[in-house]
């Protein structure tokens, strides 16, 4: 499966290296041969101590994605203070992308009709993971998307997911 990280990491990998062709191309003309390989070691010791810290951070990030269908249900209550109690269910439609749930028991009666009504997801970390959107007036039929999908979807907004939610947003 590919997440919508590895185009990143991807991109990323091919800036740093046509940045050391550059170097490398640069440093050859004109300089001393000991200069030239300090030179080249040390600009690409940066690029490879940045690629080290960005690619173990994308890669934790990428993980936190995929989750369980199980996951999932716990993080509809743990975005939305009204959604405590609900006992959802749900089901894959695309793994770690998009799931469609069903909650046992109506969400509190705050909002008269839930249809098209659109609450982040918090994953076990306390982190905004995705959000999901009610289908039905009643507010028990939702259909919910992880990461950068739920931005596509409008549901969170790009600053939001990821964001510490360390208790379930009330009003």
């Amino acid at each position: 499966m590919m997440t919508t990280l590895e185009p990143d990491l991807q991109r990323l990998g091919d800036l740093l290296e046509h940045a050391m062709r550059a170097d490398l191309a640069s440093a050859s003309s004109a300089q001393p041969a000991s200069r030239r390989r300090r030179r080249i070691s040390r600009r690409t010791g940066l690029a490879l101590i940045g690629a080290a810290v960005l690619a173990p951070a994308a890669a934790v990030a990428a993980s936190g994605l995929i989750t369980s269908p199980g996951d999932v249900a716990r993080s509809l209550p743990a975005g939305t203070l009204s959604l405590a109690g609900t006992e959802p269910t749900c089901t894959v439609v695309d793994d770690g992308v998009e799931y469609s749930c069903t909650l046992a028991h109506a969400p509190a009666p705050e909002v008269q009709d839930w249809k098209g009504t659109v609450e982040p997801t918090v994953d076990a970390t306390k982190h905004v993971n995705g959000g999901c959107r009610s289908l039905a007036s009643d507010g028990r039929t939702w259909q919910c998307y992880l990461g950068q999908a739920a931005v596509e979807q409008e549901i969170v907004g790009a600053g939001l997911l990821g964001e510490f939610a360390p208790s379930p947003a009330a009003g």
